[in-house]
């Protein structure tokens, strides 16, 4: 059975201490990497690219960051996506009510949902359902 990897991207460290906590006690995942930025995850993403390295099955991807956003991220992603080897399952994970944000996700190809804070283990349970 292969190995599945999560990216959390998240400025907040309370929250990425808390969400590390629910991923291990998921179980589903057997590695968890957090990034501060979307300009870090996107940074890592084309090292790992380009090393050929294991790409994270899932990332959650909060909106709003210091250097990139989750926007700026989504956008470096679609520029690149022709280089990108699997399928990247990316959900927002956001604390953010503004209508305007779960359009802007619903509405762009390579997000695959919207997920609020907090997320719980059956949230993890039913995006890691993807065998």
């Amino acid at each position: 059975m292969s190995q599945k990897k999560i990216w959390v991207v998240d400025d907040d460290q309370i929250y990425k201490t808390i969400i590390k906590k629910i991923i291990d006690k998921s179980a589903i995942f057997d590695a968890t990497t957090t990034f501060s930025n979307g300009k870090e995850a996107i940074n890592a993403l084309k090292v790992a690219i380009s090393n050929k390295e294991t790409l994270p099955d899932i990332v959650l991807l909060d909106i709003e960051m210091p250097v990139m956003d989750g926007w700026g991220f989504m956008e470096e992603i679609a520029e690149i996506k022709d280089s990108i080897p699997q399928r990247l399952i990316i959900y927002i994970s956001s604390s953010s009510i503004a209508i305007e944000d779960k359009l802007k996700a619903k509405n762009n190809p390579n997000i695959v949902g919207y997920m609020s804070k907090p997320i719980t283990i059956d949230d993890l349970r039913l995006i890691a359902d993807f065998d």
